[in-house]
């Protein structure tokens, strides 16, 4: 995993963790299976800055140390602390307690790795910066074959909260990658575009256009409109501010010009879109429901009990939601 925010650790704990434990949650079949059959032991996150220059927030860091069988294994060299750090630990106390949880489970850690039992080890890297993905190029013609390793620049702090190279580098084997950084926004035609931020320029949500008033009809919500930072409660207020200042300029309409709700039906039966009612949603909510008090029942009292069983097609979760029969899940 490359990235040191909540969706590396997401990502990470999900694939380190055994899919039996997590059938207490709503996973859908195929991902259990997928995970079930995943011959994966060991997994690492990486990051270019220090502990102190995280992007966890400790909920979610301290969750990782839940997972059964699972161990957490860092790396002393990978613990660099300057000034800045200092600062950002003593001004943040959500900094002070991830730095404080990481350093904790170090002084923990034994010397000898050897000694850990766990069947799966989940490394947390810091001060790595990657350079090269390579191959094994074993694949055919135009194939370049399988993921065979990582290279990394080993970093160090500059002072400002930021990480320079060192010229060292390392390299990692590794059979698969995954990226977690977050992502640059991508302009759209005829609207307007802040190339340094990647997002499309406006006011609480609203469009702006290059003289800076609200263009009629267009919104924007979650990175597109701030970047590539916050969490699901940032994004859930995101949307909120954008949703109302859509009512607000709706209900602002000439009474000639604003349209009936039922409109917006028509529209989309006339384009022939299947859209779904709240109703089709609590269809939807009941049968999965269902599927999952079968599959209780089926393993019986000693059995893991599942809430639900999720529904994944899209066709089926469309067809169930409209009234319709689907086909077996």
């Amino acid at each position: 995993m490359i990235g040191n925010g909540n969706v590396a650790l997401d990502v990470a704990r999900m694939l380190s963790k055994h899919a039996d434990d997590l059938l207490v949650s709503e996973i859908p079949d195929n991902v259990y299976r997928a995970l079930k059959e995943s011959p994966v032991t060991d997994v690492h996150v990486f990051g270019r800055r220090g502990p102190a220059q995280v992007k966890f927030t400790p909920l979610e860091l301290r969750e990782l140390s839940h997972s059964k069988d699972v161990d957490i294994i860092l790396y002393a060299e990978d613990f660099e602390f300057d000034a800045e750090s200092d600062r950002q630990i003593q001004s943040n106390n959500q900094t002070k307690t991830m730095v404080g949880t990481l350093t904790n489970w170090i002084a923990e850690q034994p010397e000898d790795l050897s000694e850990l039992t766990a069947s799966r080890r989940l490394h947390l890297h810091f001060l790595h910066s990657p350079v090269e993905i390579y191959g094994d190029n074993t694949g055919e013609a135009g194939d370049p074959g399988r993921v065979a390793g990582i290279k990394f620049e080993r970093t160090e702090l500059d002072g400002t909260g930021n990480a320079r190279g060192t010229g060292e580098f390392v390299d990692y084997p590794v059979q698969a990658v995954y990226r977690a950084i977050g992502y640059f926004g991508s302009s759209l035609p005829e609207v307007e575009f802040d190339h340094s931020k990647g997002v499309v320029p406006n006011d609480g949500g609203r469009v702006l256009d290059a003289s800076g008033t609200h263009v009629p009809g267009i919104y924007a919500t979650g990175w597109i409109k701030r970047g590539p930072v916050g969490l699901i409660g940032h994004t859930k207020g995101d949307a909120l501010e954008t949703v109302t200042y859509l009512l607000e300029d709706r209900d602002n309409l000439p009474l000639a010009a604003a349209p009936a709700p039922e409109t917006i039906v028509e529209l989309l039966e006339n384009r022939g879109v299947q859209y779904t009612s709240w109703e089709g949603w609590l269809a939807l909510d009941a049968h999965e429901r269902s599927l999952g008090e079968k599959a209780s029942a089926d393993a019986g009292a000693e059995g893991i009990q599942r809430e639900r069983i999720k529904v994944v097609p899209r066709e089926d979760m469309v067809e169930i939601s409209r009234g319709g029969v689907a086909a077996e899940v």
